[in-house]
């Protein structure tokens, strides 16, 4: 099959590369997407090429001065290709997350497959490894754990594994949800682990011993109100998807809504934090 790549150039990556990539991957034909240092590239069938569609998406996001360009690609077998540049990822030495087309390492404790798909969450990204090393160093055992923006479910998986008695995982994007849904049964983790669509609209009066959002500034500031409203009392926040320039911005913001900042991870420019409800 033909494909066609479709390069955007943004003045400003956080948030409108993932809405793009939302709006391209669930209206549209999109199926696979690479992030690149100033946007996106988005990879499409050519005979499935759209420009009007196109346009159509980028009013609907208010970027309509956005630069793109397009490639035709060479006919390739692109499963192939994809699979032969998808490495599996150790973390920390003690987890292994692998696609399953990879063997598993019987040298380390967790081994955890992954069919990314179009979600986000395979450890590559630096913010995912990170979330997923808080996991190694907390005892989980009987508690309940609540995932947002799960992406492919990889946290959430990994806390069941870890002896989290119930895990709430939670995206706003179908494909997300649906991909984890996957994951979570190909893990053999359904029982501990529940999936929903939607938002922390969703959260009602349950409480969560433990809470992790790996998901982007913007939106960890607009809702930590809600992740401190159903965090237990002494319970742990685990939060990262964005820079170390933004670590006094989350910190003032958690400050006001009763957690204190006990630990920060930095890796290739990225942060994250672990957090203590007082």
């Amino acid at each position: 099959m033909q494909y066609l790549v479709v390069e955007f150039h943004l003045q400003q990556t956080d948030p409108y590369r993932d809405l793009l990539v939302d709006a391209l991957g669930n209206e549209g034909p999109y199926d696979s997407f690479e992030e690149t240092a100033d946007g996106v590239k988005a990879y499409v069938p050519q005979t499935c090429y759209d420009e009007k569609f196109l346009y159509t998406v980028l009013e609907s996001l208010n970027l309509t001065e956005v630069r793109f360009e397009t490639c035709v690609l060479p006919d390739k077998n692109w499963n192939e290709e994809w699979e032969r540049g998808h490495k599996p990822v150790l973390v920390e030495g003690f987890c292994w997350v692998r696609a399953p087309f990879h063997e598993r390492r019987d040298d380390v404790v967790y081994d955890v497959v992954i069919e990314p798909k179009m979600s986000f969450g395979t450890a590559h990204h630096a913010t995912t490894y990170m979330m997923l090393s808080y996991l190694r160093d907390i005892e989980l055992t009987g508690c309940r754990v609540l995932d947002m923006g799960c992406g492919t479910g990889v946290l959430a998986i990994l806390a069941a594994m870890r002896g989290a008695q119930h895990v709430d995982a939670v995206d706003i994007d179908e494909w997300a949800y649906r991909n984890a849904v996957e994951n979570v049964e190909r893990n053999g983790v359904g029982s501990a682990v529940r999936c929903y669509l939607g938002d922390t609209s969703l959260l009602s009066d349950v409480f969560y011993d433990v809470v992790m959002a790996n998901i982007n500034r913007n939106i960890l500031l607009t809702d930590m109100p809600r992740y401190s409203s159903v965090l237990k009392s002494g319970g742990v926040l685990f939060l990262s998807g964005f820079y170390h320039a933004d670590v006094a911005a989350m910190q003032s913001c958690a400050a006001k809504w009763g957690l204190q900042v006990a630990e920060e991870r930095t890796r290739d420019d990225w942060s994250s934090l672990r957090l203590v409800k007082r």
